[in-house]
């Protein structure tokens, strides 16, 4: 039982030991982090200009402001512009010798893993909590207060966790972070094929049935509602749960490629 403990306690050391590093790499490069901050709110001020009027159309949830509405979209596009980078900075690792380094020192494996995604998870907070502020500053409400702002932010960094999951994995696979920082159009569609910037209940056809079975749209709809209703004990833990849950599933692949990885060696 104690050398377990032990274990634990060291994996968790070496987990925040190289969540700090991923901290300092990332903010190394500014450039790369401000267009996650740059373009959601841009495309904010573009959509409040442009879909203002739709707040009357029948079927449009009922909010004062369309930054209301489009606050957890928003979040969402600007933590999927990092989501990948647990995932190209380890196949950068891979391609430069950084991890075979690692794999023959007394470095546990999870960890290495771990805190990548740990600084990802990280950088999405901080994100958030900046385009929360600058959206209150602009007339914004999120009517179930502090306690809302703060399943907000957590659940960009689950989802991030999520995304950056199966990047690990494909870095692992491919050993190429152009292969891994290809997948991003793909993300970013995806964000565009759910309820992030539109209700799924004023869309139509296969295009409405895609968003409504998109786990964006599962995550998104209980974060907005949070925002634009109050608070609601189902919609935080919905909030959390449908990232956290993915986060598993994509972190567990991405153990398992790197296991077998290691066996092939």
């Amino acid at each position: 039982m104690n050398e377990n403990r032990s274990g634990l306690r060291l994996a968790g050391t070496q987990t925040l030991e190289l969540t700090q590093r991923s901290l300092q790499n990332e903010f190394r490069q500014w450039v790369v982090i401000l267009p996650g901050l740059i373009f959601p709110l841009m495309m904010a001020a573009v959509y409040s200009s442009q879909f203002g009027r739709a707040l009357g159309l029948p079927g449009f949830p009922k909010v004062d402001s369309f930054l209301d509405f489009i606050l957890p979209g928003s979040i969402v596009q600007a933590v999927s512009f990092g989501a990948t980078s647990a995932g190209t900075a380890l196949a950068l690792d891979i391609e430069d010798g950084f991890f075979d380094r690692l794999m023959v020192s007394p470095v546990s494996r999870v960890p290495i893993l771990l805190g990548r995604l740990g600084g990802a998870a990280v950088i999405a907070a901080g994100k958030a909590v900046i385009l929360i502020l600058i959206f209150l500053a602009c007339g914004a409400r999120i009517k179930s207060g502090l306690s809302g702002a703060v399943i907000v932010t957590l659940t960009a960094s689950f989802l991030v966790l999520a995304i950056g999951g199966l990047a690990q994995s494909m870095a692992i696979k491919t050993r190429s972070q152009e292969a891994v920082g290809a997948t991003f159009p793909l993300i970013f569609v995806t964000i565009f094929m759910s309820s992030a910037f539109f209700p799924t209940a004023l869309m139509d056809g296969w295009f409405r049935a895609l968003a409504e079975n998109n786990p964006i749209t599962w995550t998104v709809d209980p974060v907005r509602r949070l925002v634009i209703e109050g608070w609601s004990s189902t919609d935080a833990l919905q909030a959390l749960g449908v990232p956290l849950l993915l986060s598993v599933l994509t972190i567990s692949l991405a153990i398992r490629s790197l296991q077998r990885m290691l066996r092939s060696v």
